[in-house]
């Protein structure tokens, strides 16, 4: 089960991804700063480096930055697409989580969305 997926908005595609406050426990900890990079694992096996920041007054909000970008244009995406991501434990080593990021295209059959079908791009 995801441990938060999101519908994407015109800014999501075009500037950053913008995560519900409600996203910060499934996030890598800041550790006391407001920026940190983290790997994400696509379904081909791609390791994506997004950046996850929160504004240093205020809402602390978190927002996806660095490498976002790329990886929409990379899978094509546009508004009305949804976004996963996933925690997970590299049952190998020590319980240090790693994150996978799967992409859904919008299926519209006479205007109505139908559902959601996972996009699989070849490597960039």
């Amino acid at each position: 089960m995801a441990e938060f997926s999101k519908l994407l908005t015109k800014t999501d595609i075009q500037k950053r991804l913008s995560l519900p406050t409600k996203c910060f426990k499934s996030l890598p900890s800041l550790k006391g700063s407001h920026v940190r990079d983290f790997p994400a694992i696509d379904e081909n096996g791609f390791v994506w480096t997004f950046q996850c920041s929160t504004r240093k007054k205020g809402h602390p909000k978190p927002v996806l930055s660095k490498g976002w970008l790329a990886f929409v244009r990379h899978k094509e995406l546009k508004v009305g697409d949804r976004v996963k991501f996933f925690k997970e434990k590299d049952r190998s080593g020590p319980a240090t989580p790693f994150y996978r990021v799967e992409a859904e295209k919008e299926i519209k059959i006479f205007g109505a969305i139908f559902g959601y079908s996972p996009i699989v791009a070849p490597f960039p």
